[in-house]
C-alpha cells in the first residue's frame, strides 16, 4: 500500500512536472540543487572575508569587476566550444576546475592563510569557471529530456532551481558566517561539486552529432553572430534581454541607498529587499513549471518589460518598506518570466549545430550587461539620485516592450512557421 501510494504521488508529479520524468534531467535538477547553493553561499561568503581584511570598498568593488572579466571574455568562445565538444565533458571540466577552487579557498580560510592577493586570484579564476560553464549549461538542457515537448518544463525547473538557490544559499551562508565561519561556507561549497560530478557521470546520454570542424574559432563565433542576426524572433529576444540587463536590474545595485537612505531602514531591511526579488523569481518558476508548450511565450516576452518599467517607478517612489518589498516581488518574478520564456522560445527555435553559440549570446546579454548596468546606475545616482534613476530605468524598459510589441506580429508568424 505504501508503494502504491508513493506511486500515485510520483505520477502526479510527473504529470505536473514531465521534465522529471527523464532521467538523466532527475540527476542534473538534484546535483545542481546541491552545487548551485554552495556556490550563492561562496559568492555571499568571498566578499564578507576580503572586506573583513581590508576594509575596503574600493578593493571589495576591484574584485568584483576582475572576478567578472573572464567571464565576460570567454563566453562567447565558450559557446563555440559547446558547438565542437561533449557539453557534458566540458561540464565536467567546469565542476573539476570549481571544485579545485572552492577547495582553495576552504584550506586557505582553515589555515588562516587567506590575503587579499590570494582571493583576488581565485575570484578571477572562479570568473573563468563561470565564462566556461554558463552557455555550456543552457545548451545542455536539451540533451537531457527525452521529449521535445518537455523542454519548457525544463527551462522552468532549470530557473526555478537557480532561483531557489539564489534564495537559500545566502541565507545559510549568512547563517554560517555569523556562527561557525566563512571556512565552512567554502567547505560546503567543497563538497557540493561531489554531487553535480556524480550526477553528470552516472547520466546516460544519446551522442549528439558534432559539427565538423572546417573553421578556426572566431569564424565560428562571427558566423553565430550572423545566424543571430539574421533570424527575426531570437535577434528581437536578444535585443530586448539587452535592454532589462542594462536596465531592467540596475535597481539591485542601488538597493543599499534604497534601504538606508530612502526606507531608514537598517541590515535587515536590505536582507528583506534582497530576498523579496528571488521570492518573486520562484514564483514565477511555479507557473512556467506548471504552463505547457511555448505557444503564448513571446507575448509574455513583450509584457514583461512594461511590468518591471512600472513596478520600478512605483519603487523608486514608495517610501514604505512593505510596499516596497511587494513592487520588487513583482519585479523580481517579471524579470524572471521574461528571461525563462526568452530562455524557451530561443531553445526550441534555434538550429542544435547553433546552439552552443546562440545560448552564449542569451548569457552575455544577460551577464555581460550587469557591469555597465552597475555602473550606468550608480554614474545616474550620483548625478539624479537613486529614484531619479529608477524612474529613467523603468521607462526605458516601457519603451523596450512597446518596441518590442510592434515586433510581435512578425516574431508570432515567424514562431509558429518554424514550429509548425
Amino acid at each position: 500500500m505504501q508503494l502504491n501510494g508513493l506511486q500515485k504521488i510520483w505520477f502526479q508529479v510527473s504529470q505536473q512536472l514531465p521534465a522529471l520524468r527523464s532521467r538523466n534531467f532527475r540527476l542534473y535538477f538534484i546535483g545542481q540543487s546541491f552545487s548551485l547553493s554552495g556556490t550563492f553561499m561562496t559568492q555571499v561568503a568571498v566578499p564578507w572575508v576580503i572586506y573583513d581584511l581590508t576594509h575596503s570598498a574600493w578593493l571589495l568593488g576591484l574584485t568584483g569587476f576582475l572576478g567578472f572579466l573572464p567571464t565576460l571574455i570567454l563566453t562567447p568562445f565558450s559557446g563555440v566550444l559547446s558547438d565542437r565538444w561533449s557539453r557534458r565533458s566540458l561540464l565536467l571540466l567546469a565542476q573539476f576546475m570549481g571544485i579545485a577552487v572552492s577547495f582553495a579557498l576552504t584550506i586557505l580560510t582553515f589555515l588562516k592563510l587567506a590575503s587579499f592577493k590570494s582571493l583576488l586570484m581565485l575570484s578571477i579564476l572562479a570568473g573563468v569557471v563561470k565564462g566556461l560553464d554558463m552557455p555550456v549549461r543552457h545548451a545542455f538542457v536539451v540533451e537531457m529530456v527525452n521529449e521535445r515537448e518537455d523542454l519548457s518544463n525544463a527551462i522552468a525547473l532549470n530557473s526555478a532551481m537557480l532561483s531557489s538557490s539564489r534564495l537559500i544559499g545566502p541565507a545559510i551562508g549568512g547563517i554560517l558566517l555569523a556562527t561557525v565561519g566563512a571556512e565552512f561556507c567554502f567547505l560546503y561549497d567543497s563538497l557540493s561539486y561531489v554531487a553535480a560530478i556524480l550526477a553528470l557521470w552516472a547520466m546516460r546520454l544519446t551522442p549528439q552529432p558534432i559539427e565538423a570542424q572546417t573553421s578556426n574559432n572566431w569564424q565560428r563565433l562571427k558566423e553565430g553572430f550572423r545566424y543571430v542576426y539574421t533570424f527575426l524572433p531570437i535577434r528581437s529576444i536578444l535585443l530586448l534581454l539587452t535592454v532589462q540587463g542594462l536596465f531592467g536590474i540596475a535597481y539591485m545595485a542601488l538597493l543599499p541607498i534604497f534601504a538606508a537612505d530612502i526606507l531608514r531602514g537598517g541590515p535587515e531591511t536590505m536582507g528583506f529587499l534582497t530576498a523579496a526579488g528571488a521570492i518573486g523569481s520562484v514564483f514565477a518558476c511555479v507557473y512556467l513549471s506548471l504552463r505547457r508548450g511555448t505557444e503564448g511565450l513571446e507575448r509574455l516576452i513583450a509584457l514583461c518589460p512594461a511590468v518591471i518599467g512600472l513596478g520600478l517607478i512605483a519603487f523608486s517612489q514608495s517610501r514604505v518598506v512593505w510596499v516596497s518589498l511587494l513592487l520588487l516581488v513583482l519585479v523580481g518574478s517579471s524579470s524572471t518570466l521574461q528571461v525563462a520564456s526568452s530562455n524557451t522560445v530561443i531553445q526550441s527555435l534555434v538550429e542544435d549545430s547553433k546552439r552552443g553559440r546562440v545560448m552564449s549570446f542569451y548569457a552575455l546579454s544577460l551577464v555581460g550587461m550587469l557591469p555597465l548596468s552597475n555602473l550606468l546606475a550608480g554614474s545616474l545616482a550620483q548625478a539624479i539620485g537613486a529614484p531619479s534613476t529608477l524612474v529613467v530605468c523603468g521607462s526605458i524598459c516601457i519603451l523596450g516592450s512597446i518596441w518590442f510589441s510592434q515586433q510581435l506580429p512578425a516574431v508570432s508568424r515567424w514562431i509558429q512557421q518554424e514550429l509548425h
